[in-house]
């Protein structure tokens, strides 16, 4: 699996990424056990870089990660967290709609 630096002196982060989101019913039912072979395997595979958020499921997503990852080393794999920080954006007339940024006008 390529590798790419993250920064100038960060991690090796695989260049294929796994996004969870699709594994906490955001596209329908989610099959629990598939997810957790499908992160299992990832990682077996060369990949190292998981895709989270909170909002998954609401937290639901996490909670997976963690049972997929119970048994592997930390040093293994890098997690990308997404956080829905609505309350800040909504202070600078901002809102998330639709999963894009966007202004409200004033």
């Amino acid at each position: 699996m390529k590798t790419n630096v993250l920064g100038k002196n960060g991690p090796l982060s695989s260049a294929v990424g796994l996004g969870c989101m699709g594994m906490s019913d955001f596209y329908g039912p989610a099959d629990r056990s598939e997810s957790v072979a499908t992160i299992k395997s990832a990682i077996d595979s060369g990949v190292n870089l998981l895709d989270t958020g909170d909002f998954y499921g609401m937290g639901h997503n996490e909670l997976l990660l963690s049972e997929a990852l119970s048994a592997v080393a930390r040093e293994r794999y890098l997690l990308s967290v997404n956080l829905v920080l609505k309350e800040i954006l909504m202070e600078h007339g901002m809102d998330l709609m639709g999963g894009q940024l966007q202004l409200k006008l004033l």
